[in-house]
């Protein structure tokens, strides 16, 4: 997943990603792209960080488990947007194939949204049962 020198594998206009020039509208447009995505996704882990520790600060022990809850899920979300930096730095690059040619492949990212869903789902439904074993 994560590769030890991919700036040496990703091209743009021929140059390596590290030393590429970028003009002003290419900027423009990563800088978008990381607002956009990068920025969702820690602002969300962020207002679960925060919901988490007023959970904690502010009701009594028994509410514990559900401020640890929020605070396992934003970690999760933070680790999420570690995936979606990682596949968004690829988007603007071509790769450059075993055979020399370069390839460029165009991803959506769909497999963010399914990791995104499946610890939603799991975090919810982890809620639903320790909001159900309060009552008891």
């Amino acid at each position: 997943m994560f590769e030890p020198h991919p700036e040496n594998r990703y091209r743009l206009r021929l140059h390596r990603a590290r030393s590429v020039v970028l003009t002003d509208e290419e900027l423009v447009e990563i800088r978008a792209a990381q607002r956009t995505f990068e920025g969702a996704y820690i602002r969300t882990a962020l207002g679960q960080f925060s919901f988490a520790l007023v959970i904690l600060k502010i009701f009594t022990s028994e509410f514990y488990s559900i401020g640890a809850l929020f605070a396992l899920y934003g970690t999760g979300i933070l680790l999420t947007s570690l995936l979606r930096r990682q596949q968004g730095n690829k988007q603007f690059f071509s790769e450059v194939g075993e055979d020399g040619l370069s390839q460029k492949r165009f991803r959506t990212s769909g497999n963010v949204v399914v990791v995104l869903t499946a610890l939603s789902v799991a975090a919810y439904g982890c809620l639903l049962g320790l909001t159900l074993k309060l009552g008891n």
